[in-house]
């Protein structure tokens, strides 16, 4: 575990030349620290939560023109005191006060530092930690309204429920147990199964990491079809920019090329891919292997058609999940009876890309597929969350099974207590160094 005795500072804007950098200083001698670094220009010491104009000083000689700030323990993001510099930003400029903060006393934080402080003080729990990396990294509205979720609580205040319902059930289980005289055993029994099932049923019902994989990484939509079906112009018309080469040359495409796009705040990552043909070509057949495997992957797979040429069957196509039609701008030759055939209740529509026609109705369509967004969503979508709630539901089923084989009732608060710790890891209410260091190894110093 981090020792909490030092003060740390490191830098909390990224990384090269800007308008201005913000070094962050947390820890007991932050207020020293900074009496020895930053001099302000009324002469007065800092006050608590105002931005004060003045100069970083090394020894009597100015280095930089600075603003500077105190935040006071404990209404700090740490619970400790806080302090920032705001200087001009250059690295080499960055650099030097570092280098007078550790001279003056502090250490470099290590990644993630002061967010396991704000963690390990009390300010925020695990889940919510966690929340913060998912805002800094989020690439869409719907991610970043999703991390806020989760920053605010909603991940732990479901826990906080499944955990005191599983309390409020060991303490009835205690009861039966230890007051047989009282409480019939077998009805016990009943009533317990039940509340385990639903308690497990309630988790695997939030469950979801798809859910949360969309949201950080964006919904895969690989657009697959025979050569010159029209898949790149559809990219670069979705993208409104031409990254696709566009030729009448069948076979331009010889590998996968990848996007992302905004689209209804969700972050769309778009695949352009080979066309799907029996090829001599050697390079083609390694785009061709190249797009099915895009296509195994995808969350969405869009069937790309020239709907002026007579439709053929498509058995590479990977059972699609749309349909979509180009070049409506010119006689359609394909048979809509036969599409129906072979992919019956798949949703189709026709667009001409270079024209716009229909596009705004693809949009529509590729944005059905997302998992639902808001309140609704599933309150576990993170993989480490889920994963702990997997553990939690496969304890539960062990106390069923337990009574289902008529076995003493004292045998399922081990399981209860099993589940209890599962999710207590969510939240970090049940501390393991080895979670929390994960955690906050993947954070950037100085958040």
């Amino acid at each position: 575990m981090l020792s909490q005795q030092d003060t740390i500072a490191a830098q909390a804007t990224p990384p090269g030349e800007g308008g201005i950098a913000i070094i962050r200083v947390s820890g007991p001698a932050c207020i020293a620290l900074m009496e020895r670094v930053f001099r302000a220009k009324n002469g007065r010491p800092l006050e608590n939560r105002v931005l004060t104009f003045g100069h970083v000083m090394e020894g009597e000689t100015v280095v930089d023109e600075a603003m500077a700030v105190l935040m006071r323990a404990p209404h700090s993001y740490t619970r400790e005191d806080v302090a920032e510099i705001h200087c001009h930003g250059s690295d080499t400029l960055v650099r030097k006060i570092l280098y007078l903060l550790l001279a003056a006393g502090a250490r470099m934080a290590k990644p993630g530092e002061f967010t396991c402080r704000a963690f390990l003080n009390g300010r925020i729990d695990l889940a919510q930690a966690e929340g913060v990396m998912r805002m800094i990294r989020s690439g869409s509205e719907r991610a970043m309204r999703s991390a806020m979720r989760q920053m605010e609580g909603g991940v732990s205040a479901f826990v906080r429920q499944a955990r005191t319902e599983i309390l409020e059930l060991s303490a009835a289980l205690a009861a039966a147990i230890d007051f047989p005289d009282e409480i019939e055993e077998t009805q016990a029994a009943l009533a317990v199964r039940a509340r385990c099932e639903a308690i497990r049923d309630m988790l695997r019902a939030q469950s979801d990491t798809r859910v949360g994989r969309i949201e950080d990484e964006g919904l895969r939509v690989v657009l697959a079809g025979k050569p010159n079906a029209g898949k790149s112009s559809l990219l670069n018309a979705l993208l409104r920019e031409e990254r696709a080469i566009v030729t009448d040359i069948p076979g331009t495409t010889r590998d996968t090329l990848t996007e992302s796009v905004q689209i209804n705040g969700i972050r769309v990552c778009l695949t352009d891919t080979a066309g799907l043909r029996e090829t001599g070509d050697a390079v083609e057949r390694i785009g061709v292997e190249r797009a099915r495997q895009a296509l195994r992957q995808a969350d969405v797979r869009l069937l790309v058609l020239d709907g002026s040429q007579p439709f053929e069957p498509q058995a590479d196509a990977l059972a699609p999940d749309a349909i979509v039609i180009t070049k409506g701008d010119l006689p359609a030759a394909i048979d809509e009876t036969a599409l129906e055939r072979d992919f019956p209740g798949v949703p189709r529509l026709t667009v001409c890309a270079p024209e716009g026609e229909g596009l705004d109705e693809l949009r529509a369509l590729i944005v059905s597929f997302a998992p639902e967004a808001g309140e609704e969503s599933a309150a576990l979508s993170q993989a480490r969350h889920a994963e702990a709630a997997a553990r939690a539901c496969a304890s539960l089923t062990d106390a069923m099974g337990a009574i289902d084989a008529q076995m003493p009732l004292d045998i399922c608060p081990v399981d209860l207590a099993a589940a209890l710790h599962a999710l207590g890891e969510i939240t970090g209410e049940t501390m393991s160094e080895e979670i929390i260091a994960k955690v906050f190894a993947n954070f950037c110093v100085g958040k």
